[in-house]
């Protein structure tokens, strides 16, 4: 049996007209930038989201970076963040000039650890960037408290975690500004790149906005020095076709989600912890096992879908040498990263493709 990782196919063949239809409505119109599409999805997104404002972007690494030029942030400047998480996390903040500051991560649900990020601040830290890991919010109340008593922005990392929410509050919704991205293989994935960053802050809402072009307001009149961060909007019309899908889509990885739990059960796999805080949307399905390595190989010659979220934490990456933060500086993330592995969860997946997995895992570990 074949069981890919994601399978995008299966999921477009359900809503293929619906998306060349929307799609052609944009060829025919030949509005290619900005137009009609984009503001729509924004006011969905804003509203899913329940926050007053939403600003379309071209990926959600744009997203990173627009919010931290928008708040001002760059040389001289310290963000507070995790050393585990997708690379663009740490790269948008030094992108604009800025340093990000490494905290260790929770053992448990591998966000940041709120309990370690006082210690971290100094006179230069400007702003906390949590990341809602794995499609699980992060422990957002003691980061806002902390980041209130400092005033301190906080920037919502949740490219993994759209419509996951944290005692009620959905990602994005807390912070200053939260951001997504709809690189194709998140829940709600576009054709291609794409991002959006939501807040409920009036005047940041409108930085973000003439910042994603070039800062310009109004055209060719440049107060700031933006970018070109605009959502193109063939992307806005596929993902106009999904959102509606998104709640189905991500309780179908719920209960996979479940499904793999209740086989895992009793067994030396560890299988994802949810903050009875949270409900997780499942971006990824990441269990811990001994021989991780080898159990990555023994899946991939079986012909199951696996990877490794993330297998180098990013104070051990090669670029962020400069920081002299050896082997043993972030100890809980070093463990995780050579512990955990993602299984296929998407809504597509079958009874009998999740068995396959779970007793190809279980058969190896035994």
């Amino acid at each position: 049996m074949q069981v890919p990782l994601l399978d995008l196919k299966a999921q477009y063949a359900t809503i293929k007209d619906d998306v060349l239809k929307q799609i052609n409505e944009v060829l025919d119109t030949q509005r290619c930038i900005g137009g009609p599409k984009v503001e729509e999805l924004e006011e969905k997104i804003a509203a899913a989201c329940n926050c007053k404002y939403a600003v379309g972007v071209s990926s959600g690494t744009d997203a990173l970076i627009n919010s931290l030029m928008s708040l001002g942030i760059g040389a001289g400047d310290e963000v507070i963040t995790t050393p585990f998480t997708f690379f663009a996390t740490a790269g948008s903040i030094v992108r604009v000039g800025a340093t990000p500051v490494f905290v260790d991560i929770d053992p448990v649900t591998y966000n940041l650890d709120p309990a370690q990020i006082e210690a971290a601040i100094t006179e230069r830290t400007k702003a906390i960037m949590p990341v809602h890991l794995y499609g699980q919010m992060a422990d957002m109340n003691p980061i806002m408290q902390i980041a209130g008593q400092a005033s301190l922005a906080v920037i919502e990392d949740a490219c993994q975690a759209i419509s996951s929410t944290y005692k009620g509050k959905k990602a994005g919704e807390m912070g200053t500004c939260g951001c997504f991205s709809f690189f194709p293989s998140k829940n709600l994935g576009g054709i291609g790149d794409g991002g959006m960053i939501v807040t409920n802050d009036e005047e940041l809402y409108h930085q973000v906005f003439i910042m994603r072009n070039h800062g310009s307001e109004p055209k060719y009149y440049h107060k700031y020095i933006g970018g070109n961060f605009r959502l193109d909007p063939i992307q806005a019309a596929a993902l106009l076709v999904k959102l509606p899908l998104l709640d189905k889509w991500s309780q179908g990885r719920r209960n996979n989600a479940a499904y793999y739990n209740e086989k895992f059960a009793g067994s030396v796999v560890q299988t994802p912890v949810i903050s009875d805080d949270c409900v997780s949307i499942y971006n990824q399905y990441v269990i811990r096992v001994p021989k991780r390595d080898e159990l990555f190989k023994h899946l991939q010659a079986n012909n199951i879908g696996c990877d490794i979220y993330y297998p180098v934490p990013l104070h051990l990456q090669e670029c962020f040498a400069y920081m002299n933060l050896g082997v043993g500086t972030f100890p809980v993330a070093e463990q995780a990263a050579k512990e955990v592995i993602a299984l296929p969860v998407y809504p597509e997946l079958t009874d009998e493709m999740q068995d396959y997995v779970a007793e190809t895992i279980l058969d190896f570990l035994s």
